[in-house]
């Protein structure tokens, strides 16, 4: 019997399986696509576990869900402080300064993370309503994410950022957006993010754009270059701009956001 390819992440699985192994997504459950184009994330089922190297992850809870990771020896994983919800004595955790932690702070972001080694079992959530984005990622291959959205990801995968000037919510303004920017080592990488509401993906075609408001934004991939664009006059809105998505690539928003001031 043939495999099944993953219709989110792509990758191969056996043909009893229900869910992803890689990603944890309904194998029997058809896309869910609006006439525009917009995918609905996969809804992961209770309880659906999913393995990137040996490192083994189980989603539990569809209001605030919770990622429960089951490490192996010397298996690393790494998050914000804040997201830690239960772990293991086995497991140990390290605290670890970020690239230009200095800039971080000043703009209001983490400027540390904590590393959990293994072996054992540990819980990692937001406390906030939504949906945890599962993003295998290929060797060298880079995302860039919105600020305070990412929920975990496994140590071979960088965490740097960017900053994109003038761009900011259209009804809160602001000066603009930091992006945390991904990228996966010489071997596959795993990715979790948290979007608050509801999670839709849109595959951009070359030179193809669409505007989102940046309070919606959620990741992209990093052919996908974004810019500010004016929200156009008389439109009731100040000081605001548009976040102009412009393809090839993937793009993912979230149905409910909150606006956070940077400087």
């Amino acid at each position: 019997m043939e495999g099944i390819a993953c219709s989110w992440c792509h990758y191969p699985n056996g043909p009893d399986r229900v869910s992803c192994g890689t990603c944890g997504a309904p194998l029997d459950v058809a896309n869910v696509v609006s006439e525009s184009g917009w995918r609905a994330a996969p809804r992961l089922q209770e309880m659906t576990e999913f393995q990137v190297g040996n490192i083994t992850c189980q989603i539990a809870g569809q209001v605030v869900p919770v990622a429960e990771f089951t490490l192996a020896e010397g298996q690393v994983i790494f998050f914000e402080q804040h997201t830690l919800l239960w772990k293991e004595r086995t497991v140990s955790l390290t605290g670890k300064n970020l690239k230009s932690a200095g800039q971080r702070t000043i703009a209001g972001m983490p400027h540390a993370v904590i590393e959990a080694r293994g072996p054992g079992r540990i819980a990692v959530t937001r406390d906030a309503s939504g949906e945890v984005v599962v993003l295998p990622l290929h060797p060298e291959v880079e995302t860039d994410v919105r600020g305070h959205a990412f929920l975990a990801a496994s140590q071979n995968v960088g965490y740097d950022f960017i900053k994109i000037d003038k761009l900011a919510s259209m009804l809160h303004g602001g000066p603009g957006m930091y992006l945390d920017r991904f990228v996966a080592g010489d071997t596959q990488g795993l990715l979790l993010l948290h979007g608050y509401g509801n999670v839709f993906q849109r595959r951009l075609g070359v030179g193809e754009k669409v505007l989102v408001e940046p309070g919606g934004f959620l990741y992209k991939d990093s052919p996908v270059s974004i810019s500010p664009v004016p929200v156009q006059a008389g439109a009731g809105f100040r000081h605001a701009n548009w976040a102009e998505l412009t393809g090839p690539g993937r793009i993912g928003i979230q149905s409910m956001y909150v606006h956070r001031h940077v400087i």
